[in-house]
């Protein structure tokens, strides 16, 4: 018999991500990628995509190291919001309550094995546009800036782990993420792992830490739509003095076009060009990338990804020297 699914999670609502240098992050995100400023309480920033419907979808806040804050996942209704709670609760894996934060309502707090933090909530607070940015086109929250190389919304994150397998199966037990893409090794354990709860191939992503850390970020990722931004986008980006770690190219995995480059506050940054394919079929079968097959998984076509981009994550860590 077919295991009932878990339909209780709806997206991916928010990511907060720990900066060096706030000013500088906020900058990189307002100018060069037109993300819009919503609003700043105490260290924080609040800021979202101009198709973003939400008050927020990132949070930088000001930090002695880079890395993840936490993640901010939307139930689907308020009833769905206390059985994950029930759920996250049986299993232990529960720090409790908070009244609320600036552009939602009160959240339960939780984490994964490897201790990323994340919450999950119901009562969201929408954008509201003041009247120089509304626009005619009523599906759409605010006129699209005009400024830098605009992304749209906000698409998923990605996260390191140092027990892939166990971070993948609590996201399938404690709040009912399926995994859309798996990349394997010998042993048919997780290299990596792509779930999500939406249409979307992934709203996270779990890579194992090459450098057997616990709990770091590998990127957070904003959507446009359309490859051609990323050779817009990269252009500003250089001539503004940002390095472009990898990209643009294609990954065979989830078929996204990418572009990664690290903001100034130190986290990782994949900007889409396409996010790929769409997945309706209820019965979707995973995809597992394996042995002769890795060839075409991570780059389907563009230039190979560094060694950095698999060791590098925040808070930063090295590679211990070899004795």
């Amino acid at each position: 018999m077919t295991k009932e699914p878990i339909l209780d999670v709806a997206q991916l609502a928010h990511v907060e991500i720990y900066s060096t240098d706030l000013e500088g992050s906020v900058k990189f995100f307002k100018e060069f990628l037109g993300m819009e400023e919503s609003q700043r309480e105490g260290s924080s920033v609040y800021m979202r995509a101009y198709e973003d419907f939400y008050h927020n979808t990132l949070i930088i806040t000001a930090s002695d190291e880079a890395g993840l804050g936490h993640i901010g996942w939307r139930a689907t209704s308020p009833q769905a919001l206390e059985r994950r709670v029930k759920a996250l609760e049986e299993l232990g894996a529960g720090i409790g309550w908070i009244d609320g934060d600036v552009g939602h309502g009160r959240a339960y707090q939780f984490k994964t094995p490897d201790g990323h933090k994340m919450e999950i909530l119901w009562d969201v607070e929408y954008y509201e546009a003041p009247e120089d940015q509304k626009t005619p086109l009523l599906n759409r929250p605010q006129k699209r800036p005009n400024r830098g190389v605009p992304v749209r919304r906000i698409d998923h994150v990605n996260l390191m782990a140092s027990d892939t397998n166990e971070n993948v199966e609590f996201l399938e037990e404690a709040l009912g993420f399926k995994v859309r893409e798996r990349i394997l090794d010998d042993e048919n354990k997780d290299i990596a792992a792509w779930l999500s709860v939406s249409n979307l191939v992934h709203d996270v992503a779990i890579m194992g830490d090459a450098l057997g850390e616990k709990g770091r970020l590998h990127h957070i990722c904003y959507w446009y739509g359309y490859p051609q931004h990323l050779m817009d986008v990269a252009d500003l980006l250089v001539e503004g003095g940002f390095k472009i770690e990898a990209g643009p190219g294609k990954h065979g995995v989830t078929q996204g076009n990418f572009l990664y480059v690290v903001e100034p506050g130190g986290n990782r940054v994949e900007l889409f060009g396409d996010s790929g394919y769409q997945i309706f079929d209820p019965a979707w079968k995973t995809v597992e990338w394996k042995g002769a097959d890795l060839e075409h998984a991570i780059i389907w076509h563009g230039s190979n990804l560094p060694a950095e981009f698999f060791e590098y994550a925040t808070p930063v860590r090295s590679k211990a020297p070899i004795v």
